[in-house]
Formats: C-alpha cells, sequence, structure tokens
C-alpha cells in the first residue's frame, strides 16, 4: 500500500503547494460523503486545519468506512493520506475496493512511545491532506498539540481512541461516539454549531 515515509520527507514536503488545497477552502469543511452527518455539521463536513475525535467502544466498529469517501476523493485527487502507527496493518485491497488511491496512502511505523510524536509531526508537516492516529494515553496537553499541529500543517486530523475518553474534555474541534446498541453516531461536540440531539445512523 505505498512506502513507509520517512517524516524528514514530508517535512521537506511543505513547500508544494496544492491548488485543492488553497486557503480560500480553509474554512469550509471536507465533505464526509455522508450527506446526514455533512447536514448537521457546521463547516459541511470534516473541519480543515482541526483535530476529528472518533471516540470506539472497540476497533473496527465501522471508524475507517466511515472516513474511506473522504479518504478515497483525497488521494484521488492526489493529495497524500498518512496512517501513523495504525494497531493492525491496513489491507490494501480492501481501501482500494473502497476508492482510495493507494499511491496517495502512507503508512508510518512507529513504537508506541515515538507514535504520538509522529503524529503531530504528520499534522504539522503541511504535506498531507489528512492524517490518522490512535493516540492510547494522550493527555489534555498532548491532544492540544495535536490540534494545533492540525492548525499549523492545514490538514485534517482524526484521532481514532477508546471512548473512555468521551468524559474528558477535549480540543478537538469535532467529537464523534460510536454507539453499538444504536449502530450509529453521536456528535459529541462540533466547534461553531449545536450538538445534535439525535445520534446519527449512517449507512456505509
Amino acid at each position: 500500500m505505498g512506502e513507509v515515509l520517512a517524516l524528514d520527507e514530508l517535512m521537506a514536503a511543505r513547500t508544494v503547494w496544492r491548488a485543492s488545497r488553497g486557503s480560500a477552502l480553509n474554512h469550509e469543511g471536507e465533505a464526509t460523503g455522508h450527506a446526514p452527518l455533512d447536514a448537521v455539521l457546521p463547516t459541511g463536513g470534516w473541519p480543515r486545519k482541526a483535530l476529528t475525535e472518533l471516540l470506539l467502544p472497540a476497533d473496527g466498529v465501522g471508524e475507517i468506512a466511515l472516513l474511506l469517501p473522504t479518504l478515497a476523493r483525497m488521494t484521488q485527487a492526489g493529495n497524500r493520506v498518512v496512517l501513523v502507527a495504525p494497531p493492525y496493518i491496513p489491507y490494501a485491497p480492501a481501501w482500494q475496493s473502497g476508492g482510495v488511491a493507494l499511491a496517495g496512502l502512507e503508512v508510518v511505523e512507529a513504537e508506541p512511545r515515538d507514535a504520538l510524536w509522529a503524529f503531530e509531526q504528520c499534522l504539522r508537516s503541511g504535506a498531507c491532506a489528512a492524517v490518522l492516529g490512535w493516540p492510547k494515553t494522550a493527555d489534555a496537553r498532548a491532544m492540544r498539540r495535536l490540534q494545533v499541529a492540525a492548525d499549523s500543517g492545514d490538514c485534517c486530523g482524526f484521532a481514532l481512541r477508546d471512548r473512555r475518553h468521551a468524559v474528558n474534555a477535549s480540543p478537538a474541534a469535532l467529537r464523534l461516539e460510536y454507539l453499538p446498541a444504536q449502530d450509529a453516531w453521536q456528535v459529541r461536540k462540533c466547534r461553531g454549531g449545536q450538538v445534535p440531539s439525535q445520534p446519527l445512523r449512517l449507512v456505509q
């Protein structure tokens, strides 16, 4: 699914300007590919230059399927999507069948003690359209650093975390929790808009 990319290469790529991610669009959202979700989000999609938290009861509940339409569109447009220390080896055919252009998908391998730093550096690099990370032990200060990094790197950041963190305050611009009993996503926080009262059942 593409070569493991050195972080220094990501940092060096910051000099590359992408017309599809020009500053005129920074205030708008990145369409999620799920019309009911776009309709309730204040930016009309995933917030750009910001961190989104997906709060999960377990791995593999549909979190990647939720993101696939966006990641597919980004990679097909020639932009880079990076997975930082994913908990499982990504299955390339599944990503490809979801529309992701594998040439634009990169995996950064990192030991657990280095994964949070790598996540932050990729967000900050300015070379990525989106970065996915799985920060298990990040405290409030670390999450603030990730949010700032996504902002400065003009990037969509996605932090996939255990739902036990839902009780803690978060600097993330958007927080969604998966509710297995309803097979639905509940918006817990959306900066700049009202939090919907009802969970959203999304066809994936």
